[in-house]
């Protein structure tokens, strides 16, 4: 097999795209020219939406297989897309690769952005690649549409709207810190074993809680969600992804739609397996589910009338409502204490993180 190095940039790109075959209409020039050539019927908006992946920061390599990177790289642009009530249709794909990555690492990662895309209806249709003095960087633009006047904002929840979550939480932040576990395992059996990783190494215990490695691993967009709601006629108020945590997202509505809130710990949709993993880490479960982040579900706001056709749609659960904004944005406990919620879910560019 040819090296990287051998194919250099444009023979690097067709060899990963040249199988690539257009699904949409809206796609009418893909990967081979300087730019796509995309067209929209006039009746839809154009949604876009770009992520930023660093190695050491968003993903370690240490316990993430490229396949799965490259799925998830892939999932979460798509999720902003479904965010917004529309479809994904198109994504362009940028990497910035050190020398230690081969060409079959890079085909393992366009494995997993392919099966993502096909997955959803979605055309690679164009990127980039430099090479990187720190690692892999991801980058990802992805291309939607939406019916004109349909698209869903921040800024739209209104005091007695019914406040929804797709799924559950906070599967994905247990799964992140059994992966971390075990990472702190293996580094202190490769330093024992004096830095021979061909010794015998244990192997990592995730026994029964393969569920909160998928959810961390493998995140599947919400696009179900999206079309039950628009089969059901409803038009939620407000949309976000679940990327930071319920907590940092809940706030960003609120603020957004200058409104307040109430959530009630006791509707807030939980796996067994993420509370049986909170318990033997000594975590508590409410606060792994405000704040994880990364489990990737919609959270959204819909009208009192809407309440019979919520809950015709399987795997949503209704959490609170949305109040005026002078009274506050509350947790009710499920002993009927009342705390204020806070952001403090994933920040990527918060001074902690910068010590790290």
């Amino acid at each position: 097999m040819a090296t990287i190095q051998e194919l250099g940039e444009f023979g690097l790109i067709k060899h990963l795209t040249e199988s690539i075959e257009l699904k949409n209409e809206s796609s009418l020039k893909g990967v081979g020219d300087d730019c796509a050539v995309l067209a929209y019927p006039q009746d839809r908006e154009v949604l876009v939406t770009t992520d930023l992946l660093l190695e050491g920061v968003h993903f370690d390599l240490t316990y993430v297989p490229l396949k799965h990177l490259g799925y998830k790289s892939a999932m979460v642009n798509l999720s902003d897309v479904y965010a917004m009530g529309g479809m994904p249709r198109q994504i362009t794909v940028s990497l910035g690769l050190s020398k230690r990555f081969t060409l079959e690492d890079m085909e393992q990662f366009y494995d997993g952005l392919r099966l993502a895309c096909d997955a959803h209806g979605v055309d690679i249709v164009g990127g980039d690649t430099t090479s990187s003095m720190t690692g892999l960087t991801i980058s990802i633009t992805c291309i939607g549409d939406v019916e004109k006047g349909k698209a869903i904002y921040r800024n739209g929840a209104k005091p007695t709207d019914i406040i929804c979550v797709s799924g559950n939480l906070g599967a994905a932040y247990m799964g992140l810190q059994l992966l971390e576990r075990e990472k702190i395992v293996y580094y202190q059996q490769l330093k024992e074993n004096k830095g021979n990783a061909t010794l015998e190494m244990a192997e990592p215990d995730f026994a029964g809680r393969e569920y909160l490695l998928q959810r961390q691993l493998r995140p599947e967009a919400r696009r179900d969600v999206i079309l039950r709601l628009r089969e059901l006629g409803i038009q939620p108020t407000s949309m976000m992804d679940i990327s930071d945590g319920l907590s940092s997202e809940l706030l960003h509505i609120c603020t957004d739609s200058h409104t307040g809130c109430r959530v009630y710990e006791e509707h807030i949709p939980l796996d067994y397996e993420t509370a049986a993993q909170a318990e033997e880490f000594n975590m508590n479960v409410t606060t792994c589910a405000l704040n994880g982040g990364e489990d990737y579900e919609l959270l959204f706001t819909v009208p009192m009338s809407d309440k019979d056709k919520i809950e015709k749609i399987e795997d949503v659960t209704m959490i609170g409502f949305v109040t005026n904004e002078d009274e506050g944005k509350v947790l009710v406990t499920r002993d009927g204490n009342e705390f204020q919620l806070k952001a403090q879910g994933w920040n990527p560019l918060s001074e902690e993180k910068d010590k790290e």
